[in-house]
């Protein structure tokens, strides 16, 4: 997300005032979350429909939620309410249920990963780096939305959920072809 002026959010809080851990947000297993929630802006700018948080926690506009619901994505991703910072409208965090094991390694334009000698005593053998990501796709069965395992800061969307995003007019998503 290179959009100038763009708000940056800072971290999600919970009903109790505890920050949510990233971590729970991307290993794409379902949550239970405290109400309600909040976040606030590290740095005011422009409003987006789709933004994430500087750890990769999507945060989207209402309408986005009515297009993904639109496109029965319910079974993939949880949403929850989430106030944000000065807004009014509504918003929701959005958790992906699905990480799906499906980098093309040979295709990437290069992979690095953990080792024990770079000080990664964690993780050993996933990846360190993926540099121009290139994915299976006979690996992704009827997913629409995921994240890919092991580089789970990236979302990854099906044709059909990118068309029905760009033909919304949303703004914040920038598509990159994997």
């Amino acid at each position: 997300m290179r959009i100038l002026d763009r708000w940056t959010f800072g971290d999600p809080m919970d009903g109790d005032g505890q920050e949510l851990w990233h971590g729970h947000l991307t290993e794409g297993l379902p949550i239970s979350v405290r109400e309600p929630l909040r976040i606030g802006l590290y740095a005011p700018g422009r409003p987006l429909d789709f933004s994430t948080t500087a750890l990769c926690v999507p945060i989207i506009h209402g309408k986005v939620k009515e297009l993904l619901d639109q496109l029965g994505l319910d079974g993939q991703m949880q949403l929850f309410p989430i106030a944000v910072e000065g807004q009014s409208a509504p918003h929701y965090l959005l958790n992906l249920l699905r990480v799906v094991r499906c980098i093309d390694d040979a295709r990437c334009e290069e992979v690095a990963y953990r080792t024990a000698e770079d000080g990664y005593e964690d993780g050993i053998g996933e990846y360190r780096n993926v540099v121009g990501m290139r994915i299976d796709p006979s690996k992704v069965g009827d997913a629409e939305i995921f994240r890919p395992w092991g580089w789970q800061t990236n979302i990854i969307v099906s044709e059909r959920v990118k068309l029905a995003m760009e033909e919304s007019s949303m703004t914040g998503a920038r598509f990159t072809e994997v």
